[in-house]
């Protein structure tokens, strides 16, 4: 691809304001609680925004227009049961969250079970983010490759260099700011893509609903019954598997992921948080179905191509979007991914710092001090970012969807010890380690042998994780010891 002048400026002066934005309304940090927590003076609308936009990475902006031109808008499903994941987290995970001065998700499973526990919860989500997010950064790369004509590593670091000089200097506060404005150009790409789409098929709307119900494009209710139990449960989208698999998904990494818990501590009270959570939820349903409309009308316009279907929305910014427009989409895609980034390098940093640096070395007086070592482990992980998204560079496409499905082998035992702690009050660090571990070993066996559709990955993991947990509880504590 070889793109017009006014894409580059357009990209351009998009990531160096993006940059000078993030470094402005951070401000300026004098401790930890600054940097990881931003003072807890955000408002819950903003952190609410930042949830959505941190959640949605350049996959999904690519992905799901691409899923339903290949399907339906039976992923919408999903969403309801997002949102029903999220209340749950509003209204118990929050209230055992905010009863102590906790600073990341995983301070609770010290104060419930003790300090292995946090620390191994800890180290789990460190390889787990950093393997999923290292992909998106390197999808985030594919168009400033094809546009500058560069090699893959330069187009990333170019990328991670951008995010990382605001996530250094704006901590999570200039991370959540920006984050507001990227959802924003983001989906702004999405409704300028469609107004374009709706003008370039003869006959615009009426012809689009036209030929979208001849194909069945716009079916929303899949019920799934008529395969079987086993057809039942290979299926991801249908409604009881949306339903339940999207809220519990929702559930683990909006309630025990820090990416998203840090974001909700950076709120004044609990009640704000708990509006925070609750309105992302509302707020992806109907991103998701300007995506889906967007796959649908890609549908419409191009009929059936015998391509991959994540590559039809791509296809349409670069080749049939006029200049300026493409660049502003493109800009949408940075967005979308650069969101996602900044998260991760200071939900990484922040973990790193407060379950394991501090734990381990103790309790440092100078906060200045502190503030430049948690800066410098910004940067360490901005670096092993990078190079996972280097190593994910030449792999093949079943390798890329092994490292993002690599969240669904974790989140079943992370939100399954959440619960445990929270419900099985006899349930001691023994028994939660244990079952944290035995979920983790159950999903890897699940999603080897592809026993069910990946939408009910995260309650087969919490399952066995309760069970093992709830079990070894009964057992007296001098056979454990």
């Amino acid at each position: 691809m070889a793109g017009h002048l006014v894409d580059y400026i357009i990209i351009a002066a998009y990531l160096i304001f993006i940059a000078a934005f993030g470094i402005i309304s951070g401000g300026k940090q004098k401790t930890v609680n600054d940097y990881f927590l931003g003072s807890k003076v955000v408002p819950w609308w903003a952190v609410c925004f930042s949830i959505v936009a941190a959640e949605t990475s350049t996959l999904t902006f690519i992905s799901i227009p691409g899923l339903a031109y290949l399907t339906n808008l039976n992923f919408l499903q999903l969403t309801i049961g997002y949102l029903l994941g999220r209340i749950v987290v509003a209204y118990v995970f929050l209230p055992a969250y905010s009863k102590g001065e906790l600073k990341t998700a995983y301070s609770y499973l010290e104060s419930r079970f003790g300090a292995k526990t946090r620390s191994f919860a800890s180290i789990v989500f460190l390889f787990t983010r950093t393997a999923s997010d290292g992909v998106r950064l390197f999808a985030t790369a594919i168009p400033l490759k094809l546009m500058l004509n560069i090699d893959y590593p330069l187009a990333i670091i170019i990328i991670a260099v951008v995010t990382l000089v605001y996530t250094y200097t704006g901590g999570v506060k200039g991370v959540i700011w920006v984050d507001v404005i990227q959802m924003f150009i983001y989906l702004g790409g999405a409704v300028m893509a469609s107004i374009f789409l709706v003008n370039l098929i003869p006959g615009g709307i009426a012809s689009i609903g036209a030929a979208a119900s001849a194909g069945d494009k716009f079916s929303i209710i899949n019920l799934g019954f008529g395969k079987g139990i086993a057809g039942f449960f290979q299926q991801p989208y249908t409604l009881i598997g949306g339903l339940i698999g999207g809220a519990f998904l929702s559930m683990a990494s909006h309630g025990t992921d820090q990416l998203v818990v840090q974001r909700l501590f950076a709120t004044k009270t609990l009640k704000d948080s708990q509006k925070a959570v609750i309105g992302s939820g509302v707020i992806v349903i109907i991103q998701f179905a300007i995506f889906l409309i967007v796959g649908v009308m890609l549908y419409v316009y191009y009929g059936r191509l015998d391509i991959k279907s994540d590559e039809i929305f791509p296809l349409f910014i670069i080749n049939v979007l006029p200049a300026g427009v493409t660049g502003i989409i493109i800009a949408g895609l940075f967005a979308a991914a650069m969101s996602t980034l900044a998260g991760s390098m200071s939900s990484l940093s922040s973990s790193t710092m407060i379950d394991l640096y501090i734990p381990f070395k103790g309790r440092i007086e100078d906060e200045s001090k502190q503030l430049r070592i948690s800066r410098l482990f910004t940067i360490m992980w901005a670096g092993l970012l990078v190079l996972a998204a280097v190593f994910f560079m030449n792999s093949s496409q079943a390798v890329v969807e092994l490292a993002l499905s690599i969240a669904s082998f974790t989140y079943g035992g992370l939100l399954g010890t959440f619960l445990l702690g929270i419900f099985v009050k006899r349930a001691r660090q023994k028994d939660a380690l244990a079952a944290f571990a035995a979920g983790i070993l159950i999903m890897i066996v699940v999603i080897s042998l592809k026993l069910v559709a990946w939408t009910w990955f995260t309650l087969v993991g919490v399952l066995a994780t309760l069970a093992v947990g709830s079990l070894l509880s009964f057992y007296p504590e001098r056979m454990k010891t």
